[in-house]
């Protein structure tokens, strides 16, 4: 393909399309391709930059080089194109961006990045200079300039050393991977005649079951790495043909997120075949979904597979800050999660926002999401996932690491803002927490103060001269029930920064210790759930269903609609294993007892009801009756609505079931 034939798709969907596998893309402008093929012309000696007066094909006036495409990054296309070529030919790539891709792999056969026997460096030189040239060879600068030093690309064209654009600080012999003139000419030849190559959801299945990734992330990988950069995000085509809700999508983007583009080309450059035509052969893509599994396992291991009802409820329940990925891999894998392998040593930084814990990698902040993310989730795969479930099944493993790596005496965690009323904060800190400073490796130009298990700073003061809130750490390792510690849970003020304070507590309290306890004594049968009463509490179901005079099955849904935050009939169905028809017997039998009674109510996902107030709540907060979220103890928000997140149970749930029917039977019950 000429110039002139490629022009008209060099612009700024070229970006896009190139998403997940370049960096810097606020950087990338139109007229990218051109920058790139004219950078291997001058290199072959077949294009002559314009001069210093020049200011042809896009350049600026004084420049003596081809001219910089995006901020660089491209170079690292140089023996890994075999990523942009799997991108160009899946099923999944929206038309507009595979036309880009195509361009830029038929431009790529053309030039000496493709040539098998290219004598090809790439590395960093210190240099303000864009592109030198003679008899030896040649080198370019294909990045902007930082601190003095750019990236390079430099071909060799005779015996003796090329010539140099400065001081070389690193350089490397590029890869030879998939990706000869031969195989691109024919892989964009193929998907020309041809249409791309059809999707196989049998290989999305090999993907996950040689990595343990989730259908979504599998399938995203195998359509090349599309990241979240790849905007905009899939449009309803390209998620048709990966079958992927919105939710899915979006949470592969952020599983995705942790591999940087390098990595991406890394893992996807040899996955091709080395015929193209067998992409387009029946079962074409599963080699491919192979090598890069085995890609994949060489870099980061293989998680333990889940269950995609689990995987998929995970990404329904969004354990925010964690992916779903994450998320089940840290109770299935515990020790494969970096940060609950060994302890954490951290100190208090000064940031431009005031203080914050750190360490030497910033590892703390992969802990403190497992705290906010796993932690306040770890109650919902108790209730919500059936027994013998894997991801449930490590809950007391990731229990256990994670109370040991709380025991290390050097780590700080955030316990929140400060409540220190009308007094100045570091006068209200002293006479709360004494007079001894924080001393740490760190020097920090704020009022402080540690008693041992509490830090607190003082707020810094910004530009425009406001004071920021005053912010406590906390030791977890001395957390307890001495009078440091009810000092502390008095002086942290309510809310999301106490969310770290409020796990700790719990994960060292009662109730965990006794869910763990049921989990790990095998109490349910395999398959069944703890919020089915019918198993988790098959005593109570009795007396509750001779109580009422009804079945054990009208008895089981009484006690969820009690107790449970979201019974809605989807749920219920799969937690008591019912087909609609016995659930609705179950229901119509409360109905006429006037136990319950019938409606409709926004985003309830139920027919059936409690007597009494119902409180509404918009997503992401569940609508309930105003008698069970004062049972479980779920806090009204300003406008009395639910508008907060479920707390931490006090109870297992066969002690809340039992705690439920109590009050009833006390005349306490809803009305």
């Amino acid at each position: 393909m000429t110039t002139g034939a490629w022009a008209a798709v060099d612009d700024e969907r070229v970006v896009p399309a190139l998403g997940g596998l370049i960096d810097g893309t606020g950087m990338w402008r139109p007229g990218a391709l051109a920058s790139i093929e004219r950078t291997g012309r001058f290199l072959t000696g077949r294009w002559d930059p314009p001069g210093p007066e020049g200011g042809g094909e896009g350049k600026g006036k004084g420049e003596d080089g081809p001219g910089i495409a995006g901020e660089g990054s491209w170079a690292r296309f140089i023996g890994r194109i075999g990523a942009v070529a799997l991108r160009a030919a899946v099923a999944s790539t929206r038309p507009e961006r595979r036309e880009r891709l195509l361009a830029l792999l038929e431009m790529w056969a053309e030039s000496p990045f493709a040539d098998p026997v290219a004598r090809l460096r790439t590395g960093i030189v210190v240099t303000e200079r864009l592109a030198v040239r003679d008899g030896r060879g040649a080198a370019v600068s294909v990045g902007w300039s930082r601190e003095g030093r750019r990236r390079f690309v430099e071909l060799r064209t005779g015996d003796a050393e090329p010539p140099s654009l400065g001081e070389i600080e690193e350089a490397r012999e590029v890869p030879r991977g998939w990706g000869s003139p031969e195989q691109l000419r024919r892989l964009v030849a193929l998907v020309r005649e041809r249409g791309p190559a059809p999707w196989d959801r049998e290989a999305v299945a090999l993907l996950m079951d040689g990595t343990g990734m989730g259908r979504a992330v599998a399938s995203l990988a195998l359509a090349g790495m599309v990241s979240l950069s790849y905007r905009p995000l899939l449009d309803a085509d390209e998620r048709a043909t990966l079958r992927l809700k919105t939710a899915e999508a979006e949470d592969a983007h952020s599983e995705l997120a942790r591999v940087g583009p390098a990595e991406r080309l890394e893992l996807l450059a040899d996955v091709l075949p080395e015929d193209p035509a067998e992409l387009w052969e029946p079962g074409g893509m599963r080699p491919v979904a192979e090598r890069l599994a085995e890609a994949w396992r060489a870099r980061y291991g293989r998680r333990t597979m889940v269950p995609e009802r689990t995987f998929g409820a995970v990404v329904e329940m969004r354990p925010f800050p964690l992916t779903a990925g994450r998320f089940c891999a840290a109770f299935t894998d515990p020790a494969g999660e970096p940060t609950l392998r060994a302890d954490l040593d951290t100190w208090l930084r000064r940031t431009d926002y005031g203080c914050s814990a750190a360490d030497e990698r910033w590892q703390i902040v992969r802990f403190e999401e497992l705290l906010s993310g796993a932690v306040r989730n770890l109650p919902w795969i108790y209730a919500e996932l059936p027994a013998g479930d894997p991801v449930r099944d490590g809950v007391p493993g990731f229990v256990g690491l994670i109370g040991e790596r709380l025991n290390h005496p050097e780590l700080l965690l955030d316990a929140g803002y400060f409540r220190h009323g009308e007094n100045e904060p570091i006068t209200a800190l002293r006479e709360v927490f004494g007079g001894r400073p924080y001393a740490g490796p760190e020097r920090l130009d704020v009022a402080t103060v540690d008693d041992g298990l509490t830090v607190g700073a003082e707020g810094a003061i910004d530009r425009r001269g406001y004071r920021n809130a005053t912010r406590l750490y906390f030791r977890p390792a001395f957390y307890g029930d001495d009078e440091r510690s009810k000092r502390l849970s008095a002086a942290s003020a309510t809310g999301v920064g106490r969310r770290e304070l409020d796990a700790v507590e719990w994960l060292r309290g009662p109730v965990c210790a006794r869910i763990v306890e049921r989990i790990e004594s095998a109490s349910l049968p395999a398959g069944a759930y703890e919020s089915n009463p019918a198993a988790s509490a098959p005593a109570l179901v009795a007396r509750v269903a001779d109580a009422l005079g009804v079945d054990e099955d009208a008895a089981a849904f009484h006690l969820q609609l009690l107790a449970l935050p979201a019974p809605t009939d989807r749920n219920v169905r799969t937690w008591n294993g019912w087909k609609a028809a016995r659930h609705q017997k179950a229901a119509a039998t409360l109905v006429e007892r006037g136990l319950v009674i019938e409606d409709k109510r926004p985003r309830a996902g139920r027919q059936v009801f409690l007597p009494g107030e119902w409180i509404h709540a918009k997503k992401p907060y569940q609508p309930m009756e105003a008698w069970k979220a004062e049972l479980i103890g779920l806090r009204r928000s300003y406008n009395l609505r639910l508008e907060n997140p479920l707390p931490l149970p006090t109870r297992t749930l066969p002690e809340l079931f039992a705690h439920a029917w109590s009050l009833v039977e006390k005349g306490e019950g809803p009305a």
